[in-house]
């Protein structure tokens, strides 16, 4: 597949400022050259035009009530990541995002299953299942999979609900962070979760071939999200928000491995790699490391 690689370096969804550099810190660690070593073709598109945050006014806009960050930005954003995997989908090429916060998320979604019907594996130390009135911060980037499922406030807001994307196809992996009310939300949902714990009494494998069969189901193709935050710091320490406890360096190499061997991934996104909070710039070569894998990369 020809990979198109785009930009988002929106920091809106988040307290910490540099996420936004994370796009450029991909780049910068040999995003192009790992995939081409993957035997993929790729083009950068680059970057959507993004107002920075310091010039803009948080203002706690929802869409009915509660908290919600840059709201407005959200949508922005959004938007024009929707049209431009649309597009990039509608010209034969597989679209790979670069966050940014997680919240780009909300436009990843919307433009891959604009015109099919799709699963996500959401690789994630979070569950981003809060809404304006559940989440204690406000911090859009632990709301994209309730923004994109229309879940509570979300309901019906069509810049953040995703067509055609199915609750029963929606599957976390390596969830060891939630909020109170988001939990409970989780476990009222259709969506499938699979904890740290699964992954520790089950084995990686397992839990990424069921989370594989489980997205796939009946579906035009997959949308794989990735935040770097999966990992544990110890792997990924250029991230917002660190959870301890997260897969090791080869647990997430054999998990992009498996997404790579089903040959379900419609789209994908990197998100969260914060050079500001990066030792080296090792996040953000981890990522081209793992974008590389679930690409098809191989030993040999």
């Amino acid at each position: 597949m020809d990979v198109r690689i785009i930009g988002a370096p929106s920091d809106y969804g988040q307290d910490r400022r540099g996420v936004d550099m994370g796009p450029s810190a991909i780049r910068y660690a040999g995003l192009a050259d790992q995939l081409e070593a993957a035997g993929v073709p790729c083009v950068d598109a680059g970057d959507l035009q993004v107002p920075r945050a310091e010039e803009r006014d948080p203002d706690y806009r929802t869409p009915s009530e509660g908290r919600a960050k840059f709201l407005r930005e959200t949508e922005t954003v959004a938007n024009r990541l929707a049209d431009e995997v649309a597009t990039t989908l509608a010209e034969g090429q597989t679209p790979l995002a670069l966050g940014g916060d997680h919240s780009i998320a909300i436009g990843s979604l919307r433009g891959a299953s604009r015109d099919a019907d799709i699963g996500t594996i959401w690789f994630d130390a979070h569950g981003d299942f809060n809404t304006p009135t559940t989440s204690p911060s406000g911090n859009v980037h632990g709301m994209p999979l309730a923004a994109a499922l229309g879940v509570g406030e979300f309901a019906g807001v069509d810049w953040a609900n995703a067509p055609n994307l199915h609750e029963e196809n929606v599957v976390i992996v390596g969830l060891r962070d939630v909020d109170e009310e988001e939990r409970d939300r989780l476990r009222d949902s259709a969506a499938t979760v699979f904890t740290m714990s699964d992954i520790d009494e089950r084995g990686v494998r397992d839990v990424v071939e069921s989370a594989v069969a489980v997205a796939a189901d009946g579906v035009d193709g997959v949308h794989a999200s990735l935040d770097l935050d999966w990992l544990d710091p110890n792997e990924a320490p250029g991230v917002g928000t660190p959870v301890r406890g997260g897969v090791t360096y080869r647990e997430a190499h054999l998990s992009m491995e498996l997404l790579a061997d089903a040959d379900v991934l419609r789209s994908m996104e990197l998100v969260e790699v914060n050079p500001t909070l990066d030792e080296y710039n090792e996040t953000a070569e981890l990522a081209t490391e793992l974008a590389a894998s679930a690409f098809g990369k191989t030993v040999l």
